[in-house]
Protein backbone atom coordinates (compact mmCIF):
# COMPACT_ATOMS: atom_id res chain seq x y z
CA UNK A 1 0.00 0.00 0.00
CA UNK A 2 1.67 3.50 -0.81
CA UNK A 3 1.34 6.22 1.23
CA UNK A 4 -1.58 8.12 -0.32
CA UNK A 5 -3.90 4.66 -0.06
CA UNK A 6 -2.84 4.76 3.84
CA UNK A 7 -3.68 7.97 4.42
CA UNK A 8 -7.22 7.70 2.28
CA UNK A 9 -7.83 4.17 4.04
CA UNK A 10 -9.86 5.65 7.33
CA UNK A 11 -12.08 8.07 4.97
CA UNK A 12 -12.09 5.58 1.85
CA UNK A 13 -15.89 5.05 1.71
CA UNK A 14 -16.22 8.47 2.03
CA UNK A 15 -13.92 9.20 -0.85
CA UNK A 16 -15.66 6.84 -3.38
CA UNK A 17 -18.90 8.55 -2.40
CA UNK A 18 -17.63 12.23 -2.94
CA UNK A 19 -16.24 10.94 -6.44
CA UNK A 20 -19.24 9.86 -7.47
CA UNK A 21 -21.46 12.86 -6.15
CA UNK A 22 -18.46 14.98 -8.08
CA UNK A 23 -18.49 13.30 -11.04
CA UNK A 24 -22.42 13.60 -11.54
CA UNK A 25 -21.99 17.21 -10.68
CA UNK A 26 -19.49 17.64 -13.68
CA UNK A 27 -22.63 17.10 -16.32
CA UNK A 28 -23.51 19.86 -18.46
CA UNK A 29 -26.23 20.21 -21.16
CA UNK A 30 -23.28 21.23 -23.64
CA UNK A 31 -21.49 19.00 -24.77
CA UNK A 32 -17.95 20.34 -25.41
CA UNK A 33 -18.21 21.34 -21.67
CA UNK A 34 -18.87 17.82 -20.80
CA UNK A 35 -15.71 16.57 -22.96
CA UNK A 36 -13.52 18.97 -21.41
CA UNK A 37 -15.35 18.23 -17.95
CA UNK A 38 -14.67 14.51 -18.31
CA UNK A 39 -11.02 15.00 -19.54
CA UNK A 40 -10.56 17.25 -16.28
CA UNK A 41 -12.02 14.19 -14.14
CA UNK A 42 -10.57 11.67 -15.15
CA UNK A 43 -6.99 13.67 -14.92
CA UNK A 44 -7.24 13.80 -11.17
CA UNK A 45 -4.31 14.32 -9.18
CA UNK A 46 -3.53 12.27 -5.39
CA UNK A 47 -6.78 14.67 -4.36
CA UNK A 48 -5.46 15.61 -0.99
CA UNK A 49 -7.56 18.65 -1.14
CA UNK A 50 -10.77 16.45 -0.66
CA UNK A 51 -9.04 14.18 1.86
CA UNK A 52 -8.07 17.12 3.94
CA UNK A 53 -11.72 17.58 4.35
CA UNK A 54 -12.98 14.22 5.57
CA UNK A 55 -10.33 13.78 7.35
CA UNK A 56 -10.49 16.77 9.52
CA UNK A 57 -14.63 16.87 9.74
CA UNK A 58 -13.87 12.56 11.04
CA UNK A 59 -11.60 13.73 13.23
CA UNK A 60 -13.51 17.01 14.65
CA UNK A 61 -16.86 15.86 14.43
CA UNK A 62 -16.74 11.50 13.63
CA UNK A 63 -19.60 11.75 11.27
CA UNK A 64 -19.64 13.66 8.08
CA UNK A 65 -22.42 15.35 6.29
CA UNK A 66 -24.15 16.59 3.04
CA UNK A 67 -22.28 19.62 3.98
CA UNK A 68 -18.52 18.04 3.83
CA UNK A 69 -19.04 16.29 0.66
CA UNK A 70 -20.18 20.09 -0.34
CA UNK A 71 -17.51 22.00 0.75
CA UNK A 72 -15.30 19.10 -0.34
CA UNK A 73 -16.58 19.54 -4.14
CA UNK A 74 -16.62 23.12 -3.71
CA UNK A 75 -12.94 23.34 -3.11
CA UNK A 76 -11.89 20.66 -5.69
CA UNK A 77 -13.85 22.80 -8.32
CA UNK A 78 -11.84 26.46 -7.22
CA UNK A 79 -8.90 24.41 -7.29
CA UNK A 80 -8.97 22.92 -10.54
CA UNK A 81 -9.96 25.82 -12.14
CA UNK A 82 -7.00 28.32 -10.57
CA UNK A 83 -4.91 25.06 -12.09
CA UNK A 84 -6.48 25.93 -15.18
CA UNK A 85 -6.27 29.37 -15.43
CA UNK A 86 -2.78 28.78 -14.23
CA UNK A 87 -1.82 27.13 -17.29
CA UNK A 88 -3.24 29.62 -19.56
CA UNK A 89 -1.43 32.52 -17.34
CA UNK A 90 2.32 30.20 -17.40
CA UNK A 91 1.69 29.27 -21.20
CA UNK A 92 1.92 25.51 -19.45
CA UNK A 93 1.31 22.74 -21.81
CA UNK A 94 1.27 19.72 -19.82
CA UNK A 95 -0.38 18.91 -16.11
CA UNK A 96 0.52 15.82 -14.04
CA UNK A 97 2.46 14.81 -17.69
CA UNK A 98 -1.14 15.31 -19.11
CA UNK A 99 -1.95 18.00 -22.18
CA UNK A 100 -3.60 20.75 -20.18
CA UNK A 101 -6.51 22.23 -21.09
CA UNK A 102 -5.38 25.14 -23.18
CA UNK A 103 -2.55 23.56 -25.22
CA UNK A 104 -5.39 20.82 -25.95
CA UNK A 105 -9.09 23.57 -26.27
CA UNK A 106 -6.78 27.01 -26.69
CA UNK A 107 -6.82 29.73 -24.16
CA UNK A 108 -9.98 31.11 -25.05
CA UNK A 109 -12.02 27.67 -23.97
CA UNK A 110 -9.30 26.84 -21.13
CA UNK A 111 -10.15 31.02 -19.25
CA UNK A 112 -14.00 29.91 -19.54
CA UNK A 113 -14.02 26.76 -18.20
CA UNK A 114 -11.96 27.59 -14.88
CA UNK A 115 -14.71 30.70 -15.02
CA UNK A 116 -17.17 27.93 -15.14
CA UNK A 117 -15.98 25.57 -12.81
CA UNK A 118 -15.58 28.93 -10.30
CA UNK A 119 -19.08 29.73 -10.64
CA UNK A 120 -20.07 26.01 -10.44
CA UNK A 121 -18.21 26.03 -6.93
CA UNK A 122 -19.59 29.12 -5.43
CA UNK A 123 -23.24 28.26 -6.90
CA UNK A 124 -22.81 24.67 -4.71
CA UNK A 125 -22.60 26.55 -1.30
CA UNK A 126 -25.24 29.30 -2.74
CA UNK A 127 -28.20 26.84 -3.54
CA UNK A 128 -27.65 25.39 -0.45
CA UNK A 129 -27.52 28.05 1.53
CA UNK A 130 -23.81 26.96 3.44
CA UNK A 131 -23.07 30.71 3.61
CA UNK A 132 -20.08 30.23 6.51
CA UNK A 133 -18.34 27.57 3.30
CA UNK A 134 -19.00 30.23 0.54
CA UNK A 135 -16.87 32.53 2.71
CA UNK A 136 -14.29 30.49 3.61
CA UNK A 137 -13.74 29.84 0.06
CA UNK A 138 -14.41 33.04 -0.64
CA UNK A 139 -11.16 34.28 1.30
CA UNK A 140 -9.03 31.56 -0.25
CA UNK A 141 -9.73 32.98 -3.86
CA UNK A 142 -8.96 36.37 -3.08
CA UNK A 143 -6.20 35.73 -1.41
CA UNK A 144 -4.64 33.45 -4.06
CA UNK A 145 -4.98 35.90 -6.52
CA UNK A 146 -3.55 38.21 -4.61
CA UNK A 147 -0.66 36.45 -3.64
CA UNK A 148 -0.30 35.47 -7.50
CA UNK A 149 -0.26 39.54 -8.11
CA UNK A 150 2.31 40.36 -5.41
CA UNK A 151 4.75 37.41 -6.66
CA UNK A 152 4.36 38.90 -10.05
CA UNK A 153 5.02 42.82 -8.61
CA UNK A 154 7.89 41.77 -6.74
CA UNK A 155 9.93 38.96 -9.37
CA UNK A 156 10.10 42.40 -11.74
CA UNK A 157 12.29 43.79 -8.90
CA UNK A 158 14.15 40.90 -7.39
CA UNK A 159 13.60 42.67 -4.19
CA UNK A 160 11.90 39.84 -2.06
CA UNK A 161 12.65 39.60 1.72
CA UNK A 162 12.01 36.65 3.67
CA UNK A 163 8.99 38.30 5.08
CA UNK A 164 7.36 39.11 1.76
CA UNK A 165 7.99 35.41 0.50
CA UNK A 166 5.99 34.12 3.38
CA UNK A 167 2.96 36.39 3.05
CA UNK A 168 3.14 34.92 -0.93
CA UNK A 169 3.29 31.74 -0.62
CA UNK A 170 0.89 32.10 2.30
CA UNK A 171 -1.72 33.36 0.37
CA UNK A 172 -0.63 31.35 -2.91
CA UNK A 173 -0.42 27.79 -1.45
CA UNK A 174 -1.44 27.60 2.31
CA UNK A 175 -4.50 29.61 2.05
CA UNK A 176 -6.30 26.83 -0.16
CA UNK A 177 -5.14 23.96 2.38
CA UNK A 178 -6.32 25.98 5.27
CA UNK A 179 -9.34 26.53 3.46
CA UNK A 180 -10.02 22.88 3.25
CA UNK A 181 -9.13 22.50 6.78
CA UNK A 182 -11.29 25.20 7.62
CA UNK A 183 -13.79 23.99 5.45
CA UNK A 184 -14.04 20.07 7.29
CA UNK A 185 -14.48 21.60 10.81
CA UNK A 186 -16.65 24.07 9.28
CA UNK A 187 -19.36 21.10 8.35
CA UNK A 188 -19.26 18.97 11.22
CA UNK A 189 -19.16 21.69 14.01
CA UNK A 190 -20.22 25.21 12.23
CA UNK A 191 -20.69 26.83 15.70
CA UNK A 192 -17.07 26.21 17.04
CA UNK A 193 -15.48 29.11 15.38
CA UNK A 194 -12.14 28.57 17.85
CA UNK A 195 -11.95 24.91 16.66
CA UNK A 196 -11.94 26.41 12.95
CA UNK A 197 -9.86 28.96 13.46
CA UNK A 198 -7.36 26.15 14.77
CA UNK A 199 -7.92 23.80 11.34
CA UNK A 200 -7.39 26.93 9.62
CA UNK A 201 -4.43 27.43 10.90
CA UNK A 202 -3.38 23.93 10.91
CA UNK A 203 -3.59 24.02 6.99
CA UNK A 204 -2.03 26.74 6.81
CA UNK A 205 1.48 25.50 8.40
CA UNK A 206 1.19 22.67 5.93
CA UNK A 207 0.52 24.46 3.12
CA UNK A 208 3.71 26.32 3.95
CA UNK A 209 5.72 23.67 4.57
CA UNK A 210 4.26 22.44 1.16
CA UNK A 211 5.44 24.81 -0.72
CA UNK A 212 8.83 25.39 1.01
CA UNK A 213 9.13 21.76 -0.07
CA UNK A 214 8.65 23.01 -4.28
CA UNK A 215 10.84 25.35 -4.01
CA UNK A 216 13.68 23.18 -2.56
CA UNK A 217 12.76 20.44 -5.59
CA UNK A 218 13.78 23.43 -8.28
CA UNK A 219 17.93 22.37 -6.57
CA UNK A 220 17.33 18.51 -6.53
CA UNK A 221 17.46 15.84 -9.71
CA UNK A 222 14.55 13.24 -9.67
CA UNK A 223 11.52 12.80 -11.00
CA UNK A 224 9.63 15.47 -9.20
CA UNK A 225 7.55 16.67 -11.99
CA UNK A 226 9.27 20.14 -13.06
CA UNK A 227 12.51 20.79 -14.42
CA UNK A 228 15.56 21.26 -11.73
CA UNK A 229 15.90 25.15 -11.89
CA UNK A 230 12.27 26.13 -13.63
CA UNK A 231 11.75 28.68 -10.97
CA UNK A 232 14.93 30.28 -11.81
CA UNK A 233 14.04 30.80 -15.92
CA UNK A 234 10.92 32.26 -14.34
CA UNK A 235 12.57 34.21 -11.87
CA UNK A 236 10.34 32.84 -9.18
CA UNK A 237 12.36 34.12 -5.82
CA UNK A 238 12.24 31.18 -3.69
CA UNK A 239 13.51 30.75 -0.46
CA UNK A 240 16.96 28.96 -0.92
CA UNK A 241 17.64 32.12 -3.32
CA UNK A 242 16.13 34.58 -1.24
CA UNK A 243 18.27 33.35 2.14
CA UNK A 244 21.74 33.39 -0.33
CA UNK A 245 20.80 37.12 -1.84
CA UNK A 246 21.04 38.02 1.92
CA UNK A 247 24.21 36.15 3.02
CA UNK A 248 26.59 36.77 0.28
CA UNK A 249 29.17 39.39 -0.78
CA UNK A 250 27.65 42.68 -2.90
CA UNK A 251 29.90 41.28 -5.48
CA UNK A 252 28.19 37.78 -5.46
CA UNK A 253 24.85 39.60 -5.09
CA UNK A 254 25.20 41.58 -8.18
CA UNK A 255 26.17 38.27 -10.11
CA UNK A 256 23.23 36.07 -8.73
CA UNK A 257 20.60 39.14 -9.42
CA UNK A 258 22.30 39.28 -13.14
CA UNK A 259 21.85 35.85 -13.45
CA UNK A 260 18.70 35.25 -12.58
CA UNK A 261 17.29 38.40 -14.76
CA UNK A 262 19.26 38.28 -17.72
CA UNK A 263 20.67 34.78 -17.87
CA UNK A 264 17.72 32.75 -16.81
CA UNK A 265 17.60 30.99 -20.22
CA UNK A 266 21.45 29.98 -19.98
CA UNK A 267 21.28 26.24 -18.20
CA UNK A 268 24.96 26.41 -17.31
CA UNK A 269 24.36 30.04 -15.37
CA UNK A 270 21.38 28.63 -13.94
CA UNK A 271 23.75 25.45 -12.96
CA UNK A 272 26.16 27.60 -11.46
CA UNK A 273 22.72 30.04 -9.58
CA UNK A 274 21.66 26.27 -7.92
CA UNK A 275 25.36 24.84 -6.72
CA UNK A 276 26.15 28.59 -5.88
CA UNK A 277 23.17 28.45 -3.77
CA UNK A 278 23.34 24.84 -2.47
CA UNK A 279 27.44 26.07 -1.47
CA UNK A 280 25.58 29.20 0.51
CA UNK A 281 23.42 26.94 2.93
CA UNK A 282 20.43 27.98 1.10
CA UNK A 283 18.80 24.30 0.68
CA UNK A 284 19.47 23.59 4.58
CA UNK A 285 17.97 27.02 5.78
CA UNK A 286 14.72 26.02 3.47
CA UNK A 287 14.56 22.64 4.91
CA UNK A 288 15.19 24.06 8.78
CA UNK A 289 12.35 26.74 7.70
CA UNK A 290 10.15 23.82 6.43
CA UNK A 291 10.47 21.41 9.39
CA UNK A 292 9.49 24.04 11.59
CA UNK A 293 6.15 24.93 10.03
CA UNK A 294 5.94 20.82 10.10
CA UNK A 295 6.42 20.89 14.06
CA UNK A 296 4.37 23.36 14.50
CA UNK A 297 1.07 21.60 12.71
CA UNK A 298 2.07 18.14 14.52
CA UNK A 299 1.62 20.22 17.25
CA UNK A 300 -1.87 21.12 17.21
CA UNK A 301 -2.66 17.77 15.84
CA UNK A 302 -1.69 16.19 19.19
CA UNK A 303 -4.38 18.03 21.04
CA UNK A 304 -6.83 16.31 19.84
CA UNK A 305 -7.37 12.50 20.80
CA UNK A 306 -6.03 9.89 19.15
CA UNK A 307 -7.71 8.23 16.48
CA UNK A 308 -7.21 6.64 12.60
CA UNK A 309 -8.36 10.51 11.42
CA UNK A 310 -5.87 11.99 13.65
CA UNK A 311 -3.04 9.54 12.61
CA UNK A 312 -3.18 9.78 8.67
CA UNK A 313 -3.19 13.69 9.43
CA UNK A 314 0.11 12.66 11.15
CA UNK A 315 0.97 10.71 8.20
CA UNK A 316 -0.14 13.55 5.61
CA UNK A 317 2.03 16.57 7.46
CA UNK A 318 4.91 14.12 6.98
CA UNK A 319 4.31 13.29 3.93
CA UNK A 320 4.19 16.92 2.50
CA UNK A 321 8.04 17.11 3.57
CA UNK A 322 9.16 13.42 2.58
CA UNK A 323 7.43 13.57 -0.26
CA UNK A 324 9.55 12.74 -3.44
CA UNK A 325 7.53 14.80 -6.55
Amino acid sequence: MNIVQQIKQPIQSEMELFEKKFRNSMTTKVALLNRITYYIVNRKGKQMRPMFVFLVAKMVGEQVNERTYRGASVIELIHTATLVHDDVVDDSNKRRGFFSLNALWKNKIAVLVGDYLLAKGLLLSIDNGDFDLLRIISVAVREMSEGELLQIEKARRLDITEEVYYEIIRQKTATLIAACCALGAASVQPDDAELIEKMRKFGELIGMAFQIKDDLFDYTDGPIGKPTGIDIKEQKMTLPLIYTLNNCEPKEKKWLINSVKNHNEDKRRVKEVIEFVKQKGGLEYATTKMVEYQQEALNILREFPESIYRESLFTMVNYVIERKK
